[in-house]
């Protein structure tokens, strides 16, 4: 199974990149590879907030749509996502936010498993790219909406 990590220090305060990351229906608009994202429920309990979403994902001929179940955790600042359906057999990522001096640091571990040995087999492969470009897409939004608002 793939497994990768990015970690990144934006100039944004915390609240407004995990506001960034659970905005998902944005996603097609600057996440690569992206191409459909729909919310199909929203609730919050307690320090819980829960989202079961769509997203549609590929390139060129291949495309595939698989559906998460994301857990924002307010308390310890963790966004917790997993396939509940779709092409993927395993899928577990984990979003941290830590605020620093400078900024937020965000960490993102992904670990997963596509149903498709030979597809799964090409993604082992370059996967640490694909997540480094998704990281770089997330900075990018952050530090065009937000500047360098800290506030």
């Amino acid at each position: 199974m793939p497994k990768a990590s990015v970690k990144r220090l934006i100039e944004c305060n915390k609240n407004q990149l995990i506001d960034l990351v659970l905005d998902i229906e944005k996603y097609p608009e600057f996440v690569p590879f992206c191409l459909d994202a729909h919310i199909h429920e929203k609730n919050n309990e307690g320090d819980l907030t829960l989202i079961i979403a769509d997203l549609t994902i590929g390139k060129g001929p291949f495309k595939d749509t698989y559906k998460s179940d994301v857990k924002f955790n307010k308390k310890n600042s963790t966004i917790n996502v997993s396939n509940i359906g779709g092409p993927l057999n395993h899928l577990e990522n984990t979003w941290y936010f830590k605020e620093q001096e400078r900024g937020t640091e965000i960490s993102f571990d992904i670990d997963f498993e596509i149903e498709n040995k030979f597809l799964n087999i090409v993604m082992t492969k370059s996967f640490q790219f694909g997540l480094d470009k998704i990281a770089d897409a997330f900075q990018k939004r952050a530090e065009e909406l937000f500047g360098n608002s800290k506030n």
